[in-house]
């Protein structure tokens, strides 16, 4: 949540003033997201030692980060939410850091890439690491350190965190529900919001209604839901699952039809060349315009259903077996190379579910850019704890979220839907139609291709073999945003 540019110098004597939105001493500076539920405390009161932290207006539980600088140092220190990781990079002596990658562009260069992150992004082999594609910018990850000093940039990682490894048996005449009731409840309360008006993203999955549910309860003044429609069959059951959350809960509904912003889309950030993420979600498109209008709507918060499958899985912390990769025939031979790395340099065991806190670093940052604060309830660390020890039975199929839903009044084909939506339609549709012209413009001229993780002739074929293809491979979206994502920054 803060953007800046530090300089050892102005370390050695700060004089550390407010100015026009940022905190300035010397040619360094400091400014936090343009987020009106998030605070800065400075404290300089034990000079030469200035201690700044950004928080959520009503949290007190954590910091989201702190920075203590001291006579020739500085050091940064992430909390447990991980909500929107800060990335830094030392450059000649200075030291750049924001939570939107895509503004330290100007120091980036393509042709300094980590071969074992784009060998991981290019086989979906994705992890939670400080490394990010590019050589020398890190991410600061949960609960994780940095140090900048005259010796450069050091990234210090904390102790696995501690997690209920086995579900335990419940105490006779206890109600799950009511304590989920509960947690829920403290969990909505907490999130700041100055002006009463948040957001709700509703998918009419039973996470998002779940979280709906607990907003309901809260009667906070304005709510807005949002939501993406799929299309076809699976759509219009989606869009009768939203209704009825929003007809229940009094939201003031806004369904996005995702056909009309599909990957890769003309007036999208891809298209556009706009400087973005080279890791960022395959509907980036789509989400921009939920995000805008959750914007439009004056929320300062969007709660999200952020994390539902994971604190439902069924699985111990301990003994995770990944999925197999899918073969990418068109992996050039510096890839292949790295692929031996893929399981190096990864962060420790964090307090949130690894799946939910990459997601938080794709999409968070979208919604800190348009000023809104995303909270997910679902995998708050209170929550979280909870789901941990629920014996399986409660989990499996998401019994436990389905049966809340129906106490609530909803129906059973609002709890548990036959059809649950999904992108694929999307993604095929923004593949066949704007993906494969950006393909064909890869072919003359690709950045990943010169730089050996992309073979050029194996991706000619497959552009031979999409055109007879009954559906265009999703494996393709993967090469595809990291290229244009890659080239956004040049």
């Amino acid at each position: 949540m803060l953007s800046m540019r530090l300089r050892l110098a102005d370390l050695q004597e700060p004089r550390w003033r407010p100015e026009g939105g940022r905190w300035v001493s010397g040619e360094s500076w400091i400014e936090p997201a343009n987020v009106s539920t998030l605070v800065m405390e400075v404290h300089d009161d034990q000079a030469p030692c200035v201690r700044m932290r950004v928080r959520e207006c009503k949290r007190g539980e954590a910091d989201f980060v702190e920075v203590v600088m001291t006579s020739g140092e500085a050091r940064f220190t992430a909390g447990v939410f991980g909500t929107a990781p800060l990335y830094l990079l030392e450059k000649a002596g200075e030291l750049h850091a924001s939570w939107d990658v895509a503004a330290l562009g100007p120091h980036l260069s393509t042709e300094r890439l980590v071969p074992r992150v784009v060998a991981r992004t290019l086989t979906r082999q994705h992890r939670y690491t400080s490394e990010t594609v590019f050589e020398g910018v890190y991410r600061l990850t949960e609960r994780a350190s940095a140090t900048f000093t005259a010796a450069g940039l050091g990234i210090h990682y904390p102790e696995p965190a501690e997690h209920v490894l086995e579900p335990r048996t419940l105490r006779p005449g206890v109600d799950p529900l009511a304590l989920l009731d509960e947690l829920l409840a403290d969990v909505i309360c907490e999130a700041p919001s100055a002006t009463g008006c948040v957001g709700v993203e509703l998918s009419g999955g039973a996470d998002s209604g779940n979280v709906a549910l607990a907003v309901k309860a809260a009667r906070i003044p304005q709510v807005h839901s949002f939501g993406l429609l799929v299309g076809g069959s699976t759509g219009r059951q989606q869009s009768e699952r939203r209704q009825a959350y929003a007809d229940h809960c009094g939201f003031r509904d806004t369904a996005i039809p995702a056909m009309q912003h599909l990957p890769f889309c003309p007036g999208g950030v891809r298209a556009m060349r706009r400087p973005h993420d080279p890791a960022g979600a395959f509907y980036q498109e789509a989400f921009d315009v939920v995000r805008e209008e959750a914007a439009a709507r004056r929320c300062e918060v969007m709660f999200t259903g952020s994390g539902g499958d994971e604190v439902n899985a069924h699985h111990s912390r301990t003994a995770v077996e990944l999925p197999t990769p899918e073969p990418v025939p068109w992996l050039g031979p510096k890839a292949v190379r790295a692929l031996t790395e893929v399981n190096e340099h990864l962060a420790p065991i964090p307090v949130l579910p690894v799946p939910t806190l990459m997601a938080f670093g794709m999409h968070n940052p979208g919604f800190l850019r348009v000023g809104v604060w995303p909270v997910s309830p679902l995998v708050h660390p209170r929550v979280v704890r909870f789901m941990e020890q629920l014996p399986h039975e409660y989990k499996r199929g998401k019994a436990l979220f389905r049966e809340r839903i129906m106490r609530a009044g909803l129906p059973n084909s609002v709890a548990s839907p036959t059809e649950p939506e999904n992108f694929l339609a999307v993604l095929e549709k923004g593949l066949r139609s704007y993906g494969l012209p950006v393909l064909d413009d890869m072919l003359k001229e690709s950045v990943l291709v010169d730089l050996g993780y992309v073979d050029g002739k194996a991706l000619v074929q497959a552009r031979k073999d999409a055109d007879a293809a009954p559906t265009v491979p999703d494996l393709l979206c993967d090469v595809l945003a990291l290229e244009v994502g890659l080239r956004s920054l040049m």
